[in-house]
């Protein structure tokens, strides 16, 4: 018998649609007809090569990427592309900008540091990363500039994308809001996300790279941190995370069924919204984030007293709300709700929440 599903708020590895989890469940024994189970397929072989073009296709239709750019399928999760990208791109005596927003791009920054300069374009570190800068200063002719888009820890998210100097490609690390909205690709130089939020399972990576960035790249760098070497080869110069593909193409394909990127967004500021307005009239709870800069898929909140927190996540925890415990840097409560989150999951929460309120509020 089936354990019985809670509503699960990780920021990740997240929700994923229970109609993508029961089909690749019957393609585990075997993918269609072919009489080897998905996982086993060869990446080589036709079965796979199928699958593999229709994730590709997809994720081609539904963000609009124009034919200039390559659709890579790489391991390492984000976090290989922080140093991946200024291997490609930052040499010595060049500077590249970063705006910091979050514990990522630090991370991305500490990273760039060992290949070349970096300048800090803006930085909301002043006040905990409660908020996305209203305005940067950037460099003169910065080699490129990275952002982070949203902010899984901090509950804070771009509403829009950033205006950047001509001739300075925009790279972007959206792990944890791609394909939440529409995408105008053609702003983007590299883009890039781990799939275990919004994609499909942890293990494998997309990045969304301009043509001209591909050629561009540095050629003295191991074989295998070379953008060129997976774009020459498909995602193949070795064997790629062939499941993780085949996920985020039902992944892909369940997006398209909801109506593509415009239906998407919409539930997700349906979903947030709902969330958010309870917490701005809450005696109890307060949101973390300035209203500008909410992130739709990740919503912090606190009681301002750690103990009652804790008392209330063990409380949800009971009720069958799991993963509700804020990141371990910044305490409170996070409610990651991406794509494949239910609606009904945010009911269940306010309903929870109104309870709590009901017997702790003053």
């Amino acid at each position: 018998m089936a354990a019985k599903r809670i509503v699960n708020f990780s920021a990740g590895p997240a929700a994923l649609p229970v109609s993508v989890l029961e089909e690749a469940r019957e393609n585990l024994l075997s993918l269609g007809e072919t009489g080897i189970g998905i996982m086993e397929h060869s990446h080589r072989g036709k079965a796979f090569l199928e699958v593999y073009g229709q994730t590709e296709a997809l994720c081609r239709e539904l963000a609009g990427i124009p034919q200039n750019y390559r659709v890579l399928f790489l391991q390492g999760g984000a976090s290989t592309q922080f140093f991946m990208i200024p291997m490609n791109f930052l040499s010595s005596g060049d500077v590249a900008d970063y705006l910091v927003t979050g514990s990522w791009s630090e991370k991305a920054v500490s990273e760039a540091d060992r290949f070349g300069d970096v300048h800090i374009a803006c930085s909301s570190k002043d006040r905990n990363y409660c908020y996305i800068p209203p305005s940067c200063e950037f460099g003169d002719r910065p080699a490129y500039v990275h952002y982070t888009s949203n902010n899984t820890i901090y509950g804070t998210e771009f509403a829009e994308i950033p205006a950047v100097p001509d001739d300075s490609p925009l790279i972007c690390d959206a792990s944890s809001d791609i394909f939440s909205k529409p995408l105008d690709v053609s702003k983007y130089g590299i883009l890039y996300a781990g799939a275990q939020k919004n994609l499909g399972p942890s293990g494998v990576t997309l990045v969304i790279i301009r043509d001209e960035l591909v050629e561009r790249g540095a050629d003295d760098i191991p074989t295998m941190l070379k953008y060129r070497t997976h774009a020459e080869k498909d995602s193949m110069y070795n064997t790629p995370p062939t499941f993780g593909i085949y996920v985020m193409g039902l992944v892909l394909t369940w997006i398209k069924d909801q109506g593509g990127l415009e239906a998407i967004a919409q539930q997700n500021q349906d979903k947030a919204g709902r969330l958010y307005a309870y917490l701005d009239e809450s005696r109890l709870f307060r949101p973390t984030v300035e209203p500008g800069s909410r992130s739709q898929m990740n919503v912090t909140f606190v009681t301002g007293d750690a103990e009652l927190d804790a008392q209330f996540i063990a409380q949800a925890q009971q009720a069958g709300l799991s993963g509700l415990k804020g990141h371990r840097s910044v305490g409170g409560m996070r409610a990651s709700l991406y794509n494949a989150f239910p609606s009904e999951g945010v009911d269940a929460l306010i309903a929870c929440l109104q309870e709590f309120e009901a017997s702790h509020g003053s």
